[in-house]
């Protein structure tokens, strides 16, 4: 009976500790989470960086549009003994001849044909940077997924936590009855330990909720991108939204699922590249141009004492390789295999997604057909507990019949609780599906 009195008093202090934590809260909107999510998400923030990366490469100056400028500037110097030998037979001797010279040029490179390949390689990287922002779309809408998930997660604890608190706060009602009937004779031992048994099972039950909120809490901080513990509640109301027929909404995901769309730049992205290799078959044309100046300073041993030249050279250049031994061929050949598979891949996707919606849309309706059903479920169940609550009052039903209505009702507030925030799922499920979670107003 000493043991029994400590675990009660260990379990108070707990229920004690728990509530002084999640005192003073603020109110955390559904908006508000998705705002800070936005900005603070590390894979949000990921992968935008990889959208800016592939912005730049997209630019006209990773195109080879652009000339090549340059300038060059130069000097020499030579010290040398030389013994200069004439036709005549005359030797000269100098030692110490000193020759300087000078130069400096601006020269300009441009390739003006090239066979198409610049013109292809540019808008295959512009494709790449279409493809790379709905590569970020995708982190955002995942994200999404993510943030409801334990956001709902945390409202639906919140609710189950309150349901087992009225529990709890029954069950005491019932053991402070129970000990008062004991101690008039009115009831057996058997009676009021039933009751503490009951009590200390739904403190647990309660505990073990309340740890898991936190839990849930902590998870919600790594989606949001935020290390500072805040204390704060959520919104438990939830709004259906009046989705679209199947047929229509098979038709959005057909347009709008960011997978396909995925898939539509993938195939893109491969017929330039096949284009691109299609350009070696050609020639290429390039100019080069210069203005320079020389200057030099010569010994008495060379013909010329000084000179100092300044001008303009320029030149166009042709090549073609009429025969690469074969290279330009397999690189086109590989790259229409892999135009060949990305077409496959779509295929594939496209079944893949249509059955997902088919099904997720099938158990989306299920889910509301049993969230409306809970609903009723409950209110049965609420009165069949008040009912027997009136009658455990006057001594009509046994406590373990009361018993039996009270773990009845609160089975059937969690499954409305589990039925409401699962369908709420299955719906953000379907909207991504179709493409249209972000357009969602929340």
């Amino acid at each position: 009976m000493k043991m029994l009195n400590y675990f009660k008093k260990y379990l108070s202090l707990l229920i004690i500790v728990f509530a002084t934590q999640v005192s003073a809260q603020q109110l955390l909107t559904k908006n508000d989470a998705l705002q800070i999510a936005l900005e603070n998400n590390y894979g949000i923030k990921v992968a935008n960086n990889n959208t800016e990366i592939a912005k730049n490469n997209s630019s006209i100056y990773n195109s080879g549009f652009l000339p090549i400028l340059s300038a060059n500037a130069g000097a020499n110097y030579n010290n040398s003994n030389q013994e200069i030998e004439t036709q005549n037979g005359s030797v000269t001797i100098i030692n110490g001849a000193e020759t300087k010279s000078y130069n400096a040029s601006v020269n300009l490179n441009y390739t003006i044909f090239d066979g198409l390949g610049r013109k292809y390689n540019y808008k295959q990287l512009k494709e790449e940077y279409n493809l790379s922002e709905l590569q970020a779309r995708e982190t955002i809408e995942n994200m999404y997924l993510q943030l409801f998930n334990v956001y709902f997660q945390i409202a639906r604890l919140t609710e189950n936590t309150q349901n087992l608190e009225q529990t709890l706060e029954v069950s005491k009602q019932r053991l402070q009855r129970a000990n008062y009937q004991y101690d008039y004779g009115q009831s057996t031992r058997l009676e009021l330990l039933n009751a503490e048994v009951d009590v200390n099972n739904d403190s647990i039950n309660l505990i073990n909720s309340r740890q898991q909120f936190i839990n849930a809490k902590r998870d919600l901080s790594i989606v949001l991108g935020v290390r500072q513990n805040v204390n704060y509640t959520v919104e438990t109301e939830i709004d259906f939204i009046a989705l679209l027929p199947y047929d229509e909404l098979l038709l959005k995901a057909q347009e709008n699922n960011v997978i396909l769309n995925q898939s539509d730049k993938n195939i893109t992205i491969n017929e330039y590249i096949i284009k691109a290799n299609k350009s070696n078959y050609l020639p290429s044309i390039d100019l080069s141009t210069s203005y320079g100046w020389n200057k030099s300073k010569n010994p008495s041993t060379s013909f010329l004492l000084n000179s100092n030249t300044t001008g303009l050279n320029a030149g166009i250049n042709l090549s073609w390789n009429v025969f690469d031994g074969g290279n330009t061929k397999t690189r086109v050949a590989n790259a229409k295999i892999a135009l060949e598979s990305q077409e496959i891949l779509k295929e594939q996707q496209v079944e893949t997604i249509e059955t997902i919606l088919k099904n997720t849309w099938e158990d989306y309706q299920n889910k509301l057909f049993i969230y409306s059903a809970q609903e009723q479920n409950v209110i049965t169940n609420q009165n069949n507990f008040d009912r027997t609550e009136e009658r455990y009052k006057i001594g009509q039903v046994t406590s373990i019949e009361f018993r039996l209505a009270q773990v009845n009702l609160l089975n059937t507030k969690t499954a409305l609780n589990n039925a409401k925030y699962d369908a709420k799922l299955i719906e953000l499920e379907l909207l991504q599906l179709c493409g249209l979670i972000l357009d969602i107003d929340f």
